[in-house]
Order: structure tokens, then C-alpha cells, then sequence
């Protein structure tokens, strides 16, 4: 059984194939068409308008996905083709870079930079700021202090 956002996806993909040309239609293989309606969702009704794009109606991502899919590789010319691949492969490089940048195993081996272009091990960092031991006083102490911080009284 196929996930029903693929079935409904599949479903669209067939509506839309109705409205394009029968030379584009006989590019794609008897077997995709034929994936298309085993797996497609029959209880899903879906009704495409030709004058209007695909943004512009109810189309679902998978839906466009395959659209793509089936442009690129059955009815783009070969120019056309280079530029797709060459973008589809700049897209999944970008979404590499992004997955060696995010690392959860290196996500405490940091390092953090400074403005002085030194760098610490976040470790130190934190062994540096540990919780100081903060003392009690009482009200008559905290009275003393405020009247020497006002004085400027140092204690010896």
C-alpha cells in the first residue's frame, strides 16, 4: 500500500498528463504511467484548469515533484537537462554543507571565537564562570555595607 500523499500525488500527475500534448504523453514510459494508476487514489477527486499554473491551483509538492521529474527527463532538451541537473546537484551539495556545519556529535567540541581572534575550548570557558558560594547577611550587615559603598570605605 502506498502512502496516500503519494496516491493523491499520483492521482494529480494523471488529471494533469490529460491536458498535454499526445507526442509529450507517449515520451513517458508505458510503466510509469501504469505505477501512476495502480497507486493512484481513486476516492480523490482532483480537477485541473490548463490556463492556470500550477502555483495557482491546488497542487500538491509531491505532485509537482514528479511533474519535474517527468519534464526533466522526457521532454527537456538537452540544454535544458544540463542546467536542471546542474542546479539539482548544486541544491544537494548546499544541503551537505549544511549537514557537516550542524553536527550533533561535535555540538560540545565547539570552539567559540572571541573578537581577539583566540579561541577557547567552550570547557574552559564554563570552569571559568562556575557558581560562586554566595554568603547570607543579615539586615543589619547589609545596612553597614550600603553606608561604607556610599562612603567609599574599603574594608581592610
Amino acid at each position: 500500500m502506498v502512502d496516500i500523499k503519494y496516491a493523491n500525488a499520483y492521482t494529480e500527475v494523471l488529471e494533469i498528463l490529460k491536458y498535454i500534448s499526445v507526442e509529450d504523453y507517449n515520451k513517458i514510459p508505458k510503466n510509469k504511467i501504469e505505477l501512476f494508476q495502480t497507486n493512484a487514489n481513486n476516492d480523490y477527486h482532483f480537477t485541473y484548469t490548463p490556463e492556470k499554473t500550477l502555483n495557482e491551483q491546488n497542487v500538491s509538492k509531491i505532485a509537482k515533484g514528479i511533474i519535474a521529474i517527468l519534464f526533466r527527463d522526457y521532454w527537456a532538451t538537452n540544454i535544458q537537462k544540463e542546467k536542471i541537473i546542474k542546479k539539482q546537484n548544486y541544491d544537494r551539495h548546499i544541503i551537505e554543507e549544511s549537514k557537516i556545519e550542524f553536527n550533533p556529535n561535535d555540538l560540545f567540541k565547539r570552539k567559540k571565537v572571541l573578537d581577539s581572534n583566540e579561541t577557547y575550548d567552550k570547557n574552559d570557558i564554563y570552569n571559568n564562570n562556575l557558581p560562586v558560594e554566595v554568603k547570607k547577611q543579615n539586615w543589619f550587615q547589609n545596612i553597614i555595607l550600603f553606608i561604607k559603598r556610599c562612603f567609599n570605605i574599603k574594608d581592610e
